[in-house]
């Protein structure tokens, strides 16, 4: 699908050059709304509280320092898009935007204890076959 609009805050967050020229070149229109009145944007504010709150309890929940915010905001939007939503009917927004069925059984949970296998060649007989990793 194309992106045909974007509305922001007139914010000065999607106002650099490269931006703009990008936009033009791809054929998305830009809106903007009045700088610091986000109740003109409602539905994107209340959006962009859900997610950070969401994306705040996964990594105090986990235990991960705060330089690991944007790996939860990511993991906080990929988790929203692939559940029920009221204006979808219950749909599930990537079903509706892919047009191809979720597959949610691999999910893991953020911050979980994970372990990566270490290649037999940068290791000895002795040493552990995996890394002790946190899942991100």
């Amino acid at each position: 699908m194309k992106l045909k609009c974007l509305r922001s805050d007139n914010d000065c967050e999607y106002c650099d050059k490269d931006f703009k020229e990008l936009c033009e070149l791809n054929g998305i229109k830009r809106e903007f709304t009045v700088p610091r009145t986000p109740q003109q944007n409602g539905v994107a504010e209340r959006m962009n509280i859900t997610i950070i709150e969401c994306a705040r309890s996964m990594r105090i929940h986990s235990g991960l320092p705060k330089q690991f915010w944007a790996e939860a905001v990511n993991t906080a939007v990929f988790l929203i898009n692939r559940g029920p939503s009221v204006p979808l009917d219950e749909g599930l927004p990537e079903e509706v935007w892919s047009g191809k069925k979720v597959n949610i059984s691999l999910l893991k949970v953020f911050g979980c204890t994970s372990y990566v296998h270490t290649d037999a060649g940068a290791r000895t007989k002795l040493d552990a076959k995996a890394i002790k990793c946190t899942f991100i």
